[in-house]
């Protein structure tokens, strides 16, 4: 079997509490990013940017951004819940955020341009898979929030985040996991499809 096949078949994130967050060589980060640039982009729009988040602004981002905003949204947070916000990115080697940034043009919707960006972070994230790094795409509610757009360089207004892709050592082989049945998601054009609507 085709060896790129064969590694699809079996992609499987890896939960990000398993990292070792040691730092992660420039040479695979720029693999990585290579990569993820390489996406359908209709119109060569690049409707999107990539933040790499790491070493010392790692910790930075936490307390600046993640602990303040989190205490401001939960004014009951313990001192635990704080500090494990303060230090979320200290968990990865580095975290790529992909920020969606839709451009007006008039013929290309901007839809198309937000499917760019989540397959930008499809491909970091099998890139780092691939490797042999442990990654995880998430959002979590800081993807929604206004100062962590800004921060990075966002517009709220216009910007949305589309994930983070956590990077790390992985220091245990994942699990896996179900998939979906073929059989019930899959539909041949004129065997599943009555007056419009999906059996």
């Amino acid at each position: 079997m085709n060896s790129v096949i064969s590694f699809l078949k079996q992609r499987r994130s890896v939960m990000i509490r398993t990292y070792n967050p040691c730092p992660l060589p420039e040479i695979d980060l720029l693999s990585i990013l290579e990569c993820g640039v390489r996406v359908p982009d209709h119109g060569m729009l690049t409707p999107w940017r990539i933040i790499v988040i790491s070493g010392k602004q790692r910790k930075n981002l936490g307390k600046y951004c993640l602990r303040t905003e989190f205490a401001r949204l939960n004014p009951d947070a313990t001192k635990e819940m704080l500090e494990f916000e303060e230090n979320r990115f200290t968990r990865a080697s580095a975290i790529l955020c992909v920020i969606s940034k839709p451009v007006t043009h008039a013929k290309i919707p901007k839809w198309e341009m937000q499917l760019s960006a989540g397959a930008v972070c499809q491909n970091l994230l099998t890139a780092s898979l691939a490797l042999g790094y442990g990654a995880q795409w998430v959002t979590h509610w800081y993807s929604y929030n206004d100062l962590m757009i800004r921060t990075l360089g966002g517009n709220p207004d216009t910007d949305k985040i589309a994930g983070f892709i956590y990077i790390g050592q992985k220091t245990k082989q994942p699990n896996e996991r179900n998939r979906p049945d073929l059989s019930k998601i899959i539909i041949r054009y004129g065997e599943g499809i009555e007056e419009g609507k999906l059996k």
